[in-house]
């Protein structure tokens, strides 16, 4: 604890105002006084000096008050009760004190909070009758945290009238009836009717009450109080703004903040993540420090308003890293006081600016960040402020205008470093999966608009707004295109494709509706392969954990890959209780990776974090796209697949070419999304590549279906996943060797047709071909099963050849129609170009046409499947 100051820091106001304070020993060095500013309720304010709010303090007297106070109320309860204790803290002020307790105990923690959730109610909620800004609500992403019966440890700044605990304890009893509450102050200053009044309250429920405080005493006030307060306010000197000086640096730092770990308590913090942010804080204060100027001896850390805690942890990992004692740390606040520049007074300096994380609750528009500026002690000036927030408070009110924080903190360092956190958003509705439970998502929505300090970006999809897929389970980096008619015949497309007039991507296929007898079919393959699935994609998730470590981030490739990304997020959610980000993002063939979602990713994530993933591999074509596209940047190039039959990457459940059930079906398994469009005129160079929501196909839709059913058994494979990740690992031979490219050459010259962009191997891709290109003929393996009962349909509807082959290295490889390529050509080399829709062309042995007429058996038009050509 520090030395008491040679000035008590309430000396100012006790003289003027009359207030006395009286009681232990300690209080003086406690808590010092001030007079709040617009607060007709109450005229005085007891400031903390060791709370770090509103005074910059050294980060381990902050967390090791708490610290001590969370062992004293161990040592009350004892270790079994201890077992089943639950602490909750006051937003603001005390947030980062009821962590710190919360560490003293080992417990989970939630704290109030002013920041609603749209779409999740609360569990509780309550009154601070005296304060600027009374309504409290309870958010947990867990409505079960408050639900048990053990000991509930409330945790607050200052225990004075006692009024805000009873409310909370009458609510919440209401609610969860339990025998056992603990309430934990840093001192106590109820008077002798306040007591009474609390011991009654726990008589009349029926409660043990017991209370823990540093130190206790009383306030003692005049009573005009409150015109003395009015009056001193009058007459002081405002110390609003620094003096106008060169703007210091500004530096943004991404941090390499875990994947999933909350960032408070605002929505529940557990045991686990208290471990995760341990081991992480090395790490991050390095990056830290590594931002700082050079030489930097005072630094402080500033934390956001209810954001106290990882900012605290953040300070006290940094001091100890600069060798201590060069750290302060303290946060910005809504409570409005006067400052005054005097050594006896608690606040010497105050910066008002506006509110910067666009406030739902109706409170006063303004905030405060108290004793930064130096005032008239240079002493006090800090080499260098870390401004601490959660992204959804890094808008432009944060950084443009005269009043903006950051400009004023320009004002008063030599250095400002700004850490954006990503903001925990819990699921609404608390739903869980056949797995087990959901774990709240913390996939970052973006800021209300963008940073001027990074370019302009977009802003993601998301469902039930676009797709079918849940919020939580993957972010959308795409441009709504619903309403744009963009679909056309597929033998149009694939001759104006062919003939150079037009890009694949630059319009859709009309969406194949399948025939009841095709659903069936799909039914059955899920029935039959879900294990197979979630066995593959238990070894993905697995390996990717072990060797990109919990922090890594999901980018599938929009759309084939979106429904395994989600499923490798469910994985990890199952078996390790990670909640890590997943984007979708497109890439075309020839074209490359959406370029401004990897501005997004890269903004938002560390590159380095970033696992691109899919469904299978063919002949390995967009894991060349994908590798030159991401060739010269920092993000890594290896994708990971569920099958990888081509044998072109390193990362994948398996490299049998099997059939996995979304591949047999378009938008209605893949969240009603259409494939990506890139096309000029309507996807400018600031703007993420396009998709349909085709809402009009909800009955049909089967993505949740198909999911859920993978999903269910993840834990009747769960032995067999560690066995294969382990094999995996081990595997000398899990390098690429592009074997299935040097197939499809092979496969490609013995049939005639010298571009590879028409042989389309392996189950998924040849079921993509009947879906939505113009299919001349199916090569399947001789023998092969179930598998290809869905192919053999749809080659019996569009009246096209399957041809059994021997020796094939795929399951069965499609070859799309030469009548329409300008690059098919027959033994003679010259181009084939006999024979029109409808009609089945090959090459003959003297390189002439020969040609078989067949008629679509339904008459119909069956496209597309994805959102890329592979």
């Amino acid at each position: 604890m520090t030395a008491t100051p040679q000035t008590w820091t309430g000396r100012w106001v006790a003289d003027r105002a009359g207030i006395a304070l009286t009681g232990s020993e300690r209080l003086p060095e406690l808590v010092g006084l001030a007079l709040r500013s617009g607060n007709p309720k109450r005229a005085h304010l007891l400031v903390s000096n060791v709370l770090g709010k509103h005074v910059p303090q050294r980060p381990s007297v902050v967390h090791g008050t708490g610290l001590e106070l969370g062992r004293r109320v161990r040592e009350l309860l004892g270790a079994a009760a201890t077992a089943r204790a639950v602490v909750l803290g006051y937003a603001e002020t005390a947030t980062g004190l009821g962590h710190s307790v919360a560490d003293g105990l080992d417990a989970p923690y939630l704290h109030s909070t002013r920041r609603p959730v749209p779409g999740l109610a609360p569990v509780g909620g309550f009154e601070e009758e005296h304060s600027h800004a009374t309504s409290h609500l309870l958010l947990p992403a867990d409505p079960a945290l408050l639900a048990g019966d053990g000991p509930l440890v409330l945790v607050d700044d200052e225990f004075s009238t006692g009024r805000t605990v009873l409310n909370t304890i009458r609510d919440l009893h209401a609610r969860h009836p339990r025998g056992h509450y603990v309430v934990v102050a840093l001192v106590d200053l109820r008077s002798a009717a306040d007591r009474r009044r609390l011991d009654e309250a726990a008589a009349e429920l029926g409660v043990r009450l017991d209370l823990v405080a540093t130190a206790s005493g009383t306030v003692e006030l005049p009573e005009d109080v409150v015109a003395r307060a009015e009056r001193l306010i009058a007459g002081a000197v405002l110390e609003e703004a620094p003096p106008a000086a060169p703007a210091a640096p500004l530096a943004r730092i991404a941090l390499d903040w875990p994947a999933g770990l909350p960032d408070g308590g605002r929505h529940g913090f557990t045991a686990r993540d208290r471990a995760r942010l341990d081991a992480a804080l090395p790490r991050l204060a390095g990056q830290l420090a590594e931002a700082l100027p050079a030489g930097a001896r005072r630094v402080l850390v500033l934390g956001f308003e209810e954001l106290m805690y990882a900012p605290l942890r953040l300070a006290d990992a940094l001091d100890e890293r600069l060798g201590g004692n060069r750290v302060r740390f303290s946060t910005t606040t809504r409570s409005p006081v006067l400052a005054v520049d005097d050594p006896g007074y608690a606040i010497r300096t105050r910066l008002a600016f506006p509110a910067h994380d666009d406030p739902q609750d109706g409170g006063s528009p303004e905030r405060y960040a108290y004793n930064v500026a130096p005032g008239s002690d240079p002493a006090r000036r800090f080499d260098a402020v870390v401004l601490v927030v959660d992204d959804m408070a890094d808008t432009p009110a944060l950084h443009e205008g005269e009043r903006a924080l950051l400009g004023q903190l320009r004002q008063v360092t030599d250095r400002v470093v700004l850490a954006v956190l990503p903001s925990h958003r819990p699921v609404a509705g608390g739903a869980a999966s056949p797995a087990g439970p959901v774990v709240p998502s913390i996939s970052p929505s973006p800021s209300p608009s963008p940073s001027p300090l990074s370019p302009s970006l977009p802003v993601p999809l998301y469902g039930p707004a676009f797709s079918s897929y849940p919020a939580e389970e993957v972010a959308w980096l795409l441009k709504d295109l619903s309403g744009v008619a963009l679909e056309a015949p597929t033998e149009e497309r694939e001759e104006a494709v062919q003939n150079g007039g037009a890009h694949y991507a630059e319009s859709l296929p009309v969406e194949y509706q399948p025939s009841p007898e095709y659903q069936e079919l799909f039914q059955q393959a899920l029935r039959g392969s879900a294990g197979r699935i979630a066995l593959a994609v238990g070894t993905v998730a697995e390996t990717l954990l072990r060797e990109r470590g919990p922090g890594l981030v999901l980018a599938s490739l929009a759309r084939a890959g979106t429904p395994v990304g989600i499923l490798i997020r469910r994985w990890l959610a199952f078996a390790h209780g990670l909640s890590v980000p997943h984007y979708a993002v497109s890439i075309v063939r020839g074209r490359g990776i959406d370029p401004v979602a990897l501005r997004y990713l890269a903004a938002h994530h560390r590159a380095q974090d970033v696992v691109f993933v899919d469904g299978w591999t063919g002949k390995g074509a967009i894991t060349r796209e994908l590798a030159g596209a991401l060739a010269g940047t920092d993000f890594d190039p290896d994708l990971a697949v569920l099958a990888d039959p081509g044998r072109c990457v390193r990362t994948y459940g398996t490299r049998d070419d099997f059939l996995i059930p979304s591949a047999c079906l378009n938008s209605t398994v893949s969240g009603l999304v259409s494939r990506t469009v890139l096309r000029a005129g309507l996807i400018g160079p600031d703007d993420f590549h396009g998709a349909k929501h085709y809402a009009e196909l909800a009955g049909s839709d089967v993505s949740a279906a198909f999911l859920d059913a993978v999903a269910a058994r993840f834990g009747e494979v769960r032995a067999a996943v560690a066995e294969g990740a382990g094999r995996l690992a081990d595997d000398p031979q899990r390098a690429p060797d592009w074997a299935g490219w040097a197939a499809v050459e092979r496969i490609s010259a013995e049939y005639g047709i010298d571009n590879v962009n028409l042989v389309k191997p392996g189950v998924g891709e040849t079921t993509r071909v009947l879906l939505r290109r113009v299919p001349w003929r199916i090569l399947a393996r001789r023998g092969a099963g179930a598998d290809l009962d869905h192919v053999r349909l749809l080659a019996a509807q569009r009246g096209v050849e399957v041809e059994e082959v021997d020796g094939l290295p795929y399951t069965c490889v499609g070859l799309i129609h030469p009548r329409y390529s300008r690059g098919a050509t027959g033994g003679d080399g010259r181009a084939v170009t006999d024979g029109h829709p409808g009609t089945d062309v090959r090459p003959g042995t003297d390189g002439s046409a020969v040609t078989d007429r067949r008629a679509f058996t339904d008459g119909r038009v069956a496209t597309e499947t994805t959102g890329r050509e592979s």
